[in-house]
């Protein structure tokens, strides 16, 4: 069975991941598991950009299909910031709830129609006879405050009005299925079928 790296060291994003390409027939396994842990310079201009650094980064070292997603936040009434700056975006060694409270700072007092915003997903897929990126979003509203226990990241301050919820109010299982990073995920599996065969994948 082939072996598909995911090339990262968050430990929520793996999990998701594994989740939801659990029924594809690879060896799905972090980095870490892999047995490597390399830094990545995310320099790229784009989520696709610095996920096809960081897939050809670790396909360099590593042995089978390499993996990385680059994804964040973009919210309209601050320009699409924090953008491919997310995890960075309160400085770099701020914890996730600054980060939260950082933009809910921001967004005080501004109206709930021009509180829109999306997560992006793109993910790089390199392997010794392939490689492509693919990428989607979901829409939602930034909260007014913190909501929820579940998920990670941003996902407390990230609303969805067709559920009613934020993110991290959402079961896992819905979360998965409607996702920027489910959505793209899918288009991956899709990829992979056109790849390997319906019969394979």
């Amino acid at each position: 069975m082939d072996r598909l790296i995911i090339a990262s060291g968050n430990t929520g994003k793996i999990r998701e991941i594994k989740e939801i390409l659990k029924d594809l027939p690879l060896q799905v396994i972090s980095m870490k598991e892999a047995g490597y842990n390399p830094e990545f310079d995310e320099t790229g201009a784009t989520f696709a950009e610095n996920a096809m650094i960081k897939a050809k980064a670790l396909s360099r070292v590593a042995e089978g299909i390499v993996l990385a997603d680059d994804s964040g936040l973009e919210i309209d009434s601050l320009n699409g910031a924090p953008g491919i700056f997310t995890s960075r975006f309160a400085g770099e060694n701020t914890s996730q709830e600054e980060k939260n409270n950082k933009i809910i700072n921001l967004l005080k007092g501004i109206d709930k129609k021009y509180r829109t915003a999306r997560f992006v997903c793109s993910i790089a897929v390199v392997s010794r006879d392939f490689s492509f990126t693919v990428e989607d979003s979901v829409e939602g509203i930034i909260s007014e405050e913190p909501r929820g226990n579940a998920g990670f990241g941003y996902d407390p301050i990230f609303f969805v009005p067709e559920y009613r919820k934020t993110f991290a109010e959402l079961p896992e299982e819905i979360k998965n299925k409607i996702s920027h990073r489910a959505r793209a995920l899918e288009k991956l599996k899709l990829k992979l079928s056109d790849i390997y065969g319906r019969k394979h994948v």
